[in-house]
């Protein structure tokens, strides 16, 4: 039985980090249920050690216990996570939540095929990039946090995010057809 005090001490530092962990578990994986799997060991592998974390940034622990879970989890399901594509209904769906009242059906479907075309584009990049871009980006995490995240040093996480951030440029430039 885990010592009520760790449990408090979890609960309060570790547990409001959830949406990030699943956030940045949801762009590793490309799929809600995988991302779900990783959290889930994520967390308790987390617990499992709370009594010996002595930092002070429990999201950035956190998101590191959330990287080496996916990298575990990614060698064990290589193929598995190859041949699946999941349905992101978000993506497709007319409806978002950033619509107002005040939007066109066409303002509406142009914003979500540009949404589309960034998650496309991010999901393209390699890993080692798209990473260090969504914990940047997305998570909005400085570059020291992500080092410590990543187990790189600082420079090669500019180095990573900047070929991330040409690359999806590239990959988002307009084409002959859009122009």
């Amino acid at each position: 039985m885990a010592d009520p005090i760790i449990a408090k001490r979890f609960e309060a530092l570790v547990l409001p980090h959830l949406n990030s962990a699943f956030n940045v578990a949801r762009w590793l994986t490309h799929n809600d249920q995988d991302a779900q799997d990783v959290v889930q060991e994520a967390y308790l592998r987390a617990f499992r050690y709370f009594g010996g974390f002595r930092g002070e940034d429990a999201r950035a622990w956190l998101l590191s216990i959330v990287r080496h879970t996916f990298y575990t989890w990614h060698q064990q399901n290589r193929e598995y996570a190859a041949d699946t594509t999941e349905f992101e209904e978000d993506l497709h769906s007319l409806e978002t939540g950033h619509a107002s009242h005040d939007d066109s059906p066409e303002a509406t479907l142009i914003r979500n095929q540009s949404r589309k075309r960034v998650h496309q584009a991010l999901r393209s990049l390699r890993l080692e990039y798209r990473e260090v871009v969504v914990l940047r980006e997305l998570e909005e995490l400085s570059y020291k946090e992500i080092a410590a995240i990543v187990g790189i040093p600082m420079g090669t996480v500019m180095s990573r995010l900047g070929r991330g951030r040409q690359q999806l440029a590239a990959l988002l430039a307009p084409t002959d057809q859009e122009a």
